[in-house]
């Protein structure tokens, strides 16, 4: 029997508090391979956590481990590591070229010039490298940024709020950029608060609420496993009220509305059961159906219920 590949990142058991205040509580994950998305409010403790995850602050209590050794304290670990922190951490008076090179040079990388053109190229700054990064605008710092971060070619990405600043076809680069890297075996961490970037590009999500993990997995199968919190579908109809007058008999349907636009919204918390049971309806009523869409199956719906909880 194949034993099970081990994780790149574990977090196990881990707390962390300052004088009387408890930024993370008794948080536990495994991250493996792909790209991981770290969501919660402000305030929820996610820094913090990638602060205990790349070596930069020590747990109160638990492990943290990666690559299965101790990440605290490991200056050889971190050699495979890439961190990009919220913060800006740039001089203003370097060419954007200067610095990715500042940052290879510190980490020893060698054939440093090639490094430097490649994560330039990688993150589409070659036409702004030659230019001080005090005339960049906020996204294009950021790209710079990332393109630092990936100088030394690490194997590990980890990300706190790379998105800030970034204009609309930056964040489709972007995510392109991710993919790609993720693809070639890199762990990629991302920490934002942009739940529909998110939502496209993580394989796995950690929801992180009062400094407690509130749900991870894959957000379609968190937003599944949440049976108490009714689905609501919307569903677009040539006769709307005899619909919502047959649909809500329905053992799947716990409520049903109409719209002032004409749109038939079903509360159900069986939605594989309506699946089944709409289409029957409408064809055994002559009702053509449109459209049927749910409208909270998004990342942005399980945060938002979690965060009240």
């Amino acid at each position: 029997m194949i034993a099970p590949p081990a994780p790149v990142i574990r977090v196990d058991g881990v707390s962390r508090w300052f004088g009387s205040v408890v930024a993370v509580s008794e948080v536990s994950f495994d991250i493996m391979p792909g790209i991981t998305g770290l969501l919660g409010p402000n305030g929820a403790g996610k820094t913090t956590l990638l602060r205990m995850m790349t070596g930069l602050a020590a747990t109160s209590r638990g492990t943290v481990s990666v690559f299965g050794q101790p990440v605290r304290d490991n200056p050889p670990l971190y050699r495979r590591l890439g961190v990009m922190s919220e913060h800006e951490t740039v001089y203003g008076f370097l060419k954007g070229r200067e610095f990715v090179r500042m940052m290879g040079r510190l980490r020893g990388v060698e054939n440093l010039e090639a490094a430097v053109d490649r994560a330039i190229g990688l993150v589409d700054m070659a036409d702004a490298q030659d230019r001080a990064m005090d005339t960049y605008s906020r996204g294009m710092r950021q790209r710079m940024r990332l393109a630092a971060t990936l100088v030394h070619d690490p194997e590990i990405l980890i990300l706190d709020e790379p998105l800030n600043g970034a204009d609309p076809r930056q964040r489709v680069h972007f995510k392109r950029l991710l993919q790609q890297l993720a693809a070639e075996g890199r762990t990629i961490v991302l920490s934002s608060h942009i739940l529909e970037e998110v939502e496209q590009v993580a394989d796995t999500v950690l929801l992180i609420v009062n400094g407690k993990l509130a749900a991870s997995g894959g957000f379609r199968a968190i937003r599944a496993a949440l049976n108490q919190r009714p689905y609501h579908v919307r569903v677009l109809c040539d006769a709307p009220r005899r619909l919502a007058a047959e649909v809500v008999r329905l053992a799947s349907v716990d409520a049903v509305h109409v719209d002032p636009d004409g749109a038939v919204v079903v509360l159900s918390r069986n939605v594989l059961d309506l699946q089944i049971e709409l289409p029957r309806l409408a064809q055994s009523s002559s009702i053509r159906l449109r459209r049927v869409e749910p409208l909270d199956d998004s990342l942005e719906s399980v945060f938002g219920y979690l965060v009240e909880q």
